[in-house]
């Protein structure tokens, strides 16, 4: 049994949103280090021993960098030529075996599951890892029936990609 969807294509806006969501919440103990500053740097201040609000103002700014960093790597990856596939419509046909991504009728490719590395369930949708910056993004509303959604996740659990 496959399950087939209706052809789509993933928005930028939501790509920037989920991709930066998904890396600041795998990363956030980068954010450990500013936070530390701030609070030494408050310390510092209140208790007399340095009276100046360069620390906690650069450990501010410098997790304000961090994010912006980020939030600007996942903005330019949409506007790349190499990444411009990701945001063109297709249809799929997913299976036990494969993911079969169709262009048209006679143009399209597979992604093998092992190229997967996980999945998620979020609100509105599956998410299917494939690495930091790539994922497929297959909403509820693409899906053909309530079956459908149904038997795509039996296979996600099949394939132990979704807990």
């Amino acid at each position: 049994m496959n399950v087939t969807t209706k052809k789509f294509a993933l928005d930028k806006d939501t790509y920037v949103k989920l991709a930066f969501k998904r890396h600041i919440r795998n990363s956030w103990y980068w954010l450990l280090i500013p936070a530390a500053v701030l609070i030494l740097g408050l310390i510092l201040h209140f208790t007399g021993v340095y009276k100046n609000w360069w620390i906690p103002v650069v450990a501010v700014v410098g997790a304000g960098l961090y994010l912006l960093f980020w939030y600007a790597q996942f903005t330019a990856a949409t506007q790349m030529e190499q990444s411009k596939q990701m945001f063109e419509k297709f249809a799929y046909e997913i299976d036990s075996r494969q993911i079969m991504v169709k262009l048209n009728a006679r143009e399209g490719g597979i992604i093998k599951w092992e190229t997967i590395q996980s999945a998620e369930k979020i609100e509105d949708a599956y998410l299917l890892i494939i690495n930091k910056g790539q994922f497929l993004h297959f909403p509820f509303k693409v899906f053909n029936s309530e079956h459908d959604i149904k038997l795509f996740e039996s296979i996600l659990k099949r394939k132990e990609l979704l807990k």
